[in-house]
C-alpha cells in the first residue's frame, strides 16, 4: 500500500482552532505509514457545504445561471424544512413564487442553452420542472398545504428535475484543459461505476428491503469529469480495463481504502486536482486553504465521497490507482462540519446508491468487479503512439 497518505483522523474538541499534532502509525500491519498533517485548521461554523453526494454533484454541474438561481432557490428551502417547530412556510412559498418566475419568464434563455438536438428533449422536462407531478406547482401547493411530508417528496422531485436540465445544458467541459495535460485520460461529464462488493469471511450483508441477507452487496458511484476530468478519467480508464476487479479493500475507521499492491504499473499519476466553489476551472498541484475560505466544489466532507489517495512520492500528485471511500463523521470534524482534510485530495465522485453498506465492509473484503454502466462517451482516450 503507497504511504505519504493523509487521512486526518481527530478526536479533539470541536472548539480547538488550531491542532498541532505531528505523528505517523503504522496502517493495517503493512509496512506503509498513514500521516497525520502537522497542523489543522478548523472553519468557520458558519460554513455551508452539500452534505449529500447527490448534493454536491447538482452543485457541480455547469450549467444556464437562470438554472442556478432556479437551483440556489430551491435548495433554501431544504435548509428551512430543517427547523423543528415553527416552519417559515411563506418563505418556503417565496421561494418557489421566485423559483416558477424564472423558470415561465426564462424558459427561452434556458432552452437555447442547450446543443440543439436535446432541446425536445429539454422542452418535455422544463414542461415537468413547471406543470408536472412533483414539479413546481405542485410544490408551491404542498407548502400551501404546510404538509412538511409533501414538501419534502415534491422538492426531492422538482431538484431531481433541475439536475436533469442542468446536465442537458452540460454536455461537455466549459474549460480547456492545460496543454501538458492533454495526453492523460479525461472524462468530459459524468459516468456511473457499479461496485460489486464480496465478503470475504463468509459473512453476509445486511439484507435489502424484505429481502435475503446478501454476501455479495452493490454500490454505485457517480464520478465527475465537470470538477476533476483528469482523475475521472483516469479512474474511468482503470474500471474500463477491469483493473479493480479482486481487489481487496482495508478499512480504518475513516475510509475503505483499494489495496494497491495488485496493481502495479496500472492508471496514470495524475495530479493533485480540486475546483474551488466559484471558480471556473480547477487547480492543480494545489492544496486549498480552507482556514482562508476556500473550499473545494466537490467536499471532502460528505460520506461516501471517491477520494484518490496521495502519491507515494508527492502530495502534488494522486496515486496512480489507489482510491478510497470517505466515511465522514461529524463527531471526528472542525468546526462548520469540515474534515480536517477538506481541500486536500482530488474529490472526484460520491456513491449515490448502496452507501450503508460502506459501514459494513471489511479488512479482506473484496472488489468482486467494478464496471462502468454509463459514460464511456465521455471518456476520452489519450491517442496510443
Amino acid at each position: 500500500m503507497e504511504g505519504g497518505r493523509r487521512l486526518l483522523k481527530s478526536a479533539f474538541a470541536a472548539v480547538i482552532i488550531f491542532l498541532q499534532l505531528s505523528f505517523s502509525v503504522p496502517l493495517m500491519g503493512h509496512e506503509s505509514w498513514l500521516t497525520f498533517p502537522a497542523e489543522a485548521v478548523l472553519y468557520s461554523p458558519e460554513t455551508k457545504i452539500p452534505r449529500t453526494g447527490e448534493l454536491a454533484l447538482r452543485r457541480a454541474i455547469p450549467a444556464n445561471p437562470n438554472m442556478k438561481a432556479i437551483q440556489d432557490s430551491l435548495e433554501d428551502i431544504s435548509y428551512l424544512l430543517r427547523i423543528p417547530q415553527r416552519k417559515p412556510y411563506g418563505t418556503m412559498e417565496g421561494n418557489v413564487q421566485k423559483a416558477l418566475k424564472i423558470a415561465t419568464d426564462e424558459k427561452d434563455s434556458i432552452l437555447s442553452s442547450m446543443p440543439g438536438d436535446l432541446r425536445e428533449k429539454g422542452s418535455v422536462l422544463h414542461a415537468s420542472l413547471t406543470d408536472g407531478k412533483g414539479g413546481l406547482k405542485s410544490l408551491l401547493q404542498s407548502i400551501k398545504d404546510k404538509d412538511a411530508d409533501r414538501v419534502s417528496v415534491d422538492l426531492a422531485s422538482t431538484l431531481d428535475t433541475v439536475a436533469q436540465l442542468e446536465l442537458l445544458q452540460a454536455p461537455g467541459l466549459s474549460f480547456l484543459l492545460p496543454e501538458q495535460y492533454l495526453s492523460y485520460p479525461r472524462l468530459t461529464g459524468r459516468a456511473v461505476v457499479e461496485f460489486s462488493i464480496e465478503k470475504a469471511d463468509g459473512s453476509t450483508f445486511s439484507p435489502e428491503a424484505a429481502g435475503e441477507p446478501r454476501k455479495t452487496a452493490i454500490i454505485q458511484a457517480v464520478i465527475d469529469g465537470y470538477s476533476a476530468p483528469l482523475t475521472a478519467g483516469n479512474f474511468a480508464k482503470l474500471v474500463l480495463d477491469g483493473a479493480y476487479d479482486g481487489v481487496k479493500l482495508n478499512c480504518t475507521e475513516q475510509a475503505v481504502l483499494s489495496d494497491s499492491s495488485a496493481l502495479k504499473d496500472k492508471g496514470y499519476s495524475t495530479p493533485l486536482e480540486i475546483k474551488p466553489s466559484g471558480q471556473f476551472e480547477p487547480l492543480y498541484r494545489t492544496m486549498l486553504s480552507v482556514q482562508d475560505g476556500e473550499l473545494p466544489v466537490l467536499p471532502l466532507s460528505v460520506y461516501g465521497a471517491v477520494v484518490m489517495a496521495h502519491s507515494a512520492d508527492s502530495e502534488e500528485y494522486s496515486s496512480p490507482n489507489q482510491f478510497f471511500f470517505y466515511l465522514y463523521d461529524k463527531r471526528n470534524a472542525g468546526l462548520g462540519g469540515l474534515s480536517f482534510d477538506e481541500g486536500q485530495f482530488s474529490v472526484f465522485g460520491y456513491s449515490t446508491k448502496g452507501r450503508e453498506i460502506l459501514a459494513e465492509i471489511k479488512t479482506g473484503d473484496v472488489i468482486r468487479s467494478a464496471r462502468l454502466v454509463d459514460g464511456q462517451d465521455r471518456l476520452v482516450l489519450p491517442q496510443q503512439t
